[in-house]
């Protein structure tokens, strides 16, 4: 690992130089005066004085570059049967128009918008065209309530709300107006106009005085071209849960955003101009930002547009026929996927139907990946599954196998090393530096590297209470975890999914990790439930692999022994219900702080976020049929 090791030196070391030299990979309008800007700490900013536009970046000099007739986006819809292809050239003059009819709006750098669509390339065309004029553009995952949506719109205070007809989801259509309207009746603040994409399966009744067709104004629009910001500026807005009910609105700037994740291409996904990434995300989310949109772009990639699922569009095969047809040679996805896909396919029988020649690495991330999958994963593809780890927070990863510098041995149940540019510690709760195999809070020492949070949406000091106070000098993660003598990094999750039983601190991912290993689940949660006795007690949720047809019971009382044998008595496991699914978000996150309420009997916020609500119920029944209590 010496080139890993001499390269993360150097960026700790001078991370000014370090990313200066990675800042070469884009053009900027005004060279910039400091590289790092570290006056006023934690506010440290990137590339000060430097002037530069992201979408110029992504598509602009690609096209003068010689790839303009280089596929840039791949739009694949199971779905609605249809597939798109756009090259740099087309997509270019897509994205020149539609950023024309929002200047022709009055909007300029500067102003905001909210961008409420499904999976489809006008919700790209809408990001790159608000990048292109510098206005801030804020995607709303598409069909999120209205109330949701309300909130959005009142916090960041768009000029325009940019919409569609509708999506589809399985079998079932979702209108977006009524939800549009019903946000806007519910918000304070009111744009001064919608534009509403079309799509053929669902329309959309349009109010003559706000409400403007995509289409009409395509026809009408001129290009406009790219406005040049300060690196400094915003790009882009993107609402996390924050724990008082009140999203969080990261913000990300446009410069040290272009450098990192131009940088992170090569060097942890080791993908190059010219190459096929698929992020099977969406765009509503963190990944579908950097890795549906921009990162691929901004490297000259095709990138790939997905609107399906990993099973059920039309079957289990759904990866293997997209990876198969486009010659993808990386993709992305959460773990949560690959069980689905595990789950409905366990033998995989649908991956002989694909020829993969293309196809050389896996990547995971968005949930812990649990040994279990890894293995079964490795196994099936016979090619690297590769597992790192970051937040909608960092906009990029923190910790991963940095293929594009050198791969590294894979250590199941680990995201392997810290990604240059992030100084990652563990302290206890105290503040003071654990030591090898010593659980406790993950955190980054200052300063984050360029493409993270520089702060929040009008919001400087909940930035620095959310993320900074805790431990000075720190960015605090929220997440634990330990580091292993190797510097291996290991998140074994959220803080508040460790567990105090009787006086000891005990990891739910660790337990998760035991019982995935049984032969019978495809997938696991486990969490505390409070006790009077020894304050919290773990219970666990399992989801079956299909076909499964021995007694619940047997399969409970192994899952115990399981637990007792490789962590101990100490675990005092002994809880299981079998449920038919998770309950999770939309995208791949378990509920687990849902599940701990309705374990102890108490009321509860169905969120907005999640995929199935009626999930939510079969687990109340479940967990009731085990003794808990019913809500007070």
């Amino acid at each position: 690992m010496g080139r890993y090791r001499e390269i993360y030196g150097k960026s700790l070391e001078d991370p000014a130089s370090f990313w200066a030299a990675a800042a070469e990979k884009i053009d900027w309008h005004r060279q910039w005066d400091r590289t790092l800007d570290a006056s006023d700490p934690p506010f440290y900013r990137w590339f000060v004085g430097g002037e530069l536009n992201t979408c110029h970046n992504a598509l602009d000099r690609h096209v003068a570059g010689g790839r303009a007739d280089q596929v840039a986006l791949i739009y694949d819809s199971p779905v609605t049967a249809s597939l798109e292809k756009f090259t740099y050239r087309e997509l270019l003059d897509q994205v020149a128009r539609f950023a024309g009819a929002l200047a022709g709006l009055g909007l300029q750098k500067g102003d905001t918008a909210i961008i409420y669509m499904p999976m489809i390339p006008q919700a790209v065309i809408a990001m790159l065209a608000c990048a292109r004029l510098g206005v801030v553009h804020s995607v709303v995952f598409g069909g999120f309530a209205a109330k949701e949506l309300a909130l959005r719109i009142d916090h960041c205070k768009p000029a325009v709300i940019i919409s569609a007809s509708g999506a589809i989801e399985g079998k079932k259509i979702i209108e977006y107006k009524p939800l549009l309207d019903e946000a806007i009746a519910l918000a304070g603040h009111k744009p001064g106009k919608c534009i509403v994409y079309q799509r053929a399966h669902v329309k959309a009744p349009l109010s003559t005085d706000r409400d403007l067709d995509w289409q009409e104004l395509m026809r009408m629009a001129e290009p406009a071209a790219c406005v040049p910001v300060k690196a400094t500026d915003p790009l882009y807005i993107l609402y996390t849960s924050g724990t008082t009910g009140m999203p969080k609105g990261v913000v990300r700037d446009n410069g040290g955003h272009a450098v990192a994740l131009r940088w992170s291409m090569e060097h942890i996904y080791g993908v190059g101009p010219g190459e096929v990434f698929w992020a099977a995300s969406d765009v509503g989310w963190v990944v579908g930002h950097s890795y549906i949109v921009y990162g691929p772009l901004l490297t000259g990639c095709t990138t790939v547009l997905y609107e399906g699922k990993p099973v059920g569009t039309p079957d289990p095969g759904a990866f293997w026929r997209v990876i198969s047809q486009h010659r993808i040679k990386v993709l992305f996805t959460a773990p949560t996927a690959f069980r689905a896909i595990k789950k409905e396919d366990p033998d995989a029988e649908y991956l002989r139907q694909y020829e993969l020649e293309n196809f050389a690495t896996l990547f995971l991330a968005g949930e812990r990946l649990d040994p279990d999958t890894y293995h079964w994963a490795s196994r099936i593809l016979g090619r690297p599954v590769v597992d790192h780890w970051w937040q909608t927070e960092t906009g990029w990863p923190i910790a991963a196998n940095c293929l594009g510098i050198e791969p590294c041995p894979i250590k199941p149940g680990s995201p392997t090393l810290p990604v240059p540019g992030y100084d990652v510690r563990i302290l206890d709760d105290q503040g003071r530096e654990l030591g090898p195999h010593q659980e406790g809070h993950v955190v980054i020492r200052l300063p984050l590297p360029p493409g993270t949070l520089p702060t929040l949406w009008q919001a400087d000091k909940k930035f620095v209470d959310a993320y900074m106070s805790r431990f000075p000098g720190y960015y605090e993660t929220s997440d634990g975890g330990y580091r292993d003598e190797d510097g291996y990094l290991f998140v074994m999750g959220r803080m508040d999914d460790v567990i105090n039983t009787a006086g000891h601190r005990l990891s739910t991912g660790a337990m998760e990790e035991v019982i995935a290993t049984h032969p019978d689940v495809a997938e696991c949660a486990v969490f505390g439930a409070e006790d009077s006795l020894k304050g919290q007690l773990p219970v666990g949720l399992v989801v079956l692999k299909a076909g499964v047809a021995r007694e619940e019971g047997e399969i409970k009382k192994e899952l115990v022994r399981l637990v007792r044998s490789q962590i101990g008595p100490i675990a005092c496991y002994k809880d299981t219900a079998v449920v038919r699914r998770l309950p999770k978000t939309r995208s791949g996150k378990i509920l687990r702080a849902t599940m701990r309420s309705i374990a102890n009997g108490k009321e509860y916020r169905v969120p907005s976020t999640i995929d199935d609500p009626a999930i939510l119920a079969e687990i109340e029944e479940s967990l009731q049929s085990l003794g808990f209590p019913k809500k007070s």
